[in-house]
């Protein structure tokens, strides 16, 4: 049930409170300026969240917004589908793809989780799906419907939603942030909620604007790097072979000082490069590997099978075509869509030379590469690609009971300003539904 009402002057009511405080700053440092009682910044999922949740509590919002409408990447995510959560129930094992992070966020998941995630979308009229690696998208398959429930969510308790509003700081007094300064001026309220995102997707709005504002007020900000984001390869045989899926196979990256990873699973060719869940959730590692240089990597199309079975399948093609060049037989050797690759990688002299006449070293050869696809990473695409980006508040400057700066009382940090790295699926979204969520119930 929602809390009663707290008013901005103790046993005061509501209009004297507001007077009052309005006629006291006409004189003051920050003059004429509109009172709330929680400003939220940003209007993606974790400030469309908070705000809704705590006019809930019947707190007076404002939720300014830079852009001309709420929830813009949000309309983006799982491409335009909405991967809404990740339909893991179980919080310690939800929590345990956010690293060394899942300590600090027991406590906001065991108020709000995924269990409580489906129940708020579901009882407002939006039921979810789950698909593999248990993503959960809305039935609708529409993000759009995300956003207009959690907009229905805030203006069914009121919430000032303000678009267009650039902030340039906070504003503070007497050690507390006492509001906002915009290209609107000065607004003032009880509590601040920062929910303007971090640095992915940037042509949204997204654009780490929050990062600075929290280092002003003497926060520990860690710059932000792109955490799940494709990977720019050399090849251009990569790069021929866009918009093809590859799946089940195995790609090792190494790194120039020897260090390796190795990952298994499906991998989407594009025309830059790589991407795909594995390889968007690889590239926090494959990112660690490049700070030696470029990453040598090889795809392995048969990781089932050792060289010795590989080298029999290639007999049992080659006797099945005997009188055919080589280069007519790699569609049967390699797996489906993958012949250009093999085309591309084998020397000219062997794809001309009939299959009956191909040495055991040229064999050798052949398997060779169906064993390793040779390409090079050069780098990651950056923020402009990444999914997820890493950074932001230190969580030990954070109660991450209610979300509220250890620094500043009035001041609450939620979703993707915290410093967490996490896995494309649904929990990004989950980490704004839950901060979201507890920040405006604290605030």
């Amino acid at each position: 049930m929602p809390r009663p009402y707290k008013t901005l002057a103790g046993l005061y009511n509501r209009k004297a409170a507001i007077n009052c405080i309005a006629t006291h700053n006409r004189s003051a440092r920050f003059p004429r300026m509109e009172i709330f009682d929680v400003i939220v910044v940003g209007g993606g999922p974790a400030g469309m969240m908070a705000a809704g949740h705590a006019a809930e509590y019947g707190r007076r919002v404002l939720l300014v917004e830079k852009n001309r409408m709420l929830g813009e990447k949000l309309n983006l995510t799982g491409g335009g589908r909405c991967n809404i959560t990740n339909a893991e129930f179980d919080v310690r094992t939800f929590l345990s793809f956010f690293g060394n992070a899942s300590k600090f966020l027991f406590s906001p998941f065991s108020r709000f989780a995924v269990q409580e995630t489906f129940d708020f979308f579901e009882e407002r009229g939006l039921p979810l799906m789950v698909e593999d690696r248990k993503r959960a998208f809305p039935k609708t398959e529409q993000a759009g419907d995300v956003v207009r429930v959690l907009e229905e969510y805030m203006r069914g308790h009121d919430v000032d939603i303000r678009f267009g509003v650039e902030v340039k700081h906070l504003l503070v007094e007497n050690g507390a942030v006492a509001g906002i300064e915009t290209n609107r001026g000065p607004f003032k309220a009880e509590s601040v909620v920062l929910a303007t995102g971090g640095a992915s997707y940037k042509a949204t709005g997204s654009t780490g604007d929050g990062f600075g504002w929290l280092r002003e007020v003497g926060h520990t900000v860690l710059d932000a790097t792109p955490d799940v984001v494709p990977l720019r390869v050399n090849e251009q045989w990569v790069k021929d072979l866009s918009g093809t899926t590859l799946g089940p196979m195995k790609i090792t990256f190494t790194a120039a000082n020897g260090g390796q990873v190795v990952k298994a699973g499906k991998i989407l060719f594009t025309h830059f490069g790589l991407s795909g869940p594995l390889i968007l959730n690889s590239a926090h590692e494959v990112k660690a590997l490049l700070k030696y240089g470029p990453v040598a990597a090889s795809i392995d199309l048969f990781p089932g099978l050792e060289i010795h079975e590989v080298d029999r399948r290639l007999l049992e093609v080659f006797d099945d075509n005997k009188n055919k060049m080589v280069r007519n037989t790699v569609k049967a050797l390699a797996p489906a869509g993958m012949a250009r690759a093999l085309t591309a990688l084998l020397p000219e002299e062997l794809l001309e030379k009939k299959v009956n006449v191909v040495t055991q070293d040229e064999r050798k050869t052949i398997v060779q590469v169906l064993k390793g696809l040779p390409l090079t990473v050069a780098g990651t695409m950056g923020y402009d690609w990444a999914v997820v980006c890493d950074g932001g508040i230190d969580l030990t400057e954070i109660d991450t009971r209610t979300m509220r700066s250890r620094l500043h009382p009035n001041l609450y940090v939620v979703g993707d300003l915290l410093h967490i790295s996490r896995p494309s699926g649904g929990y990004s979204l989950q980490l704004c539904w839950t901060t979201g969520w507890v920040a405006g119930e604290n605030a």
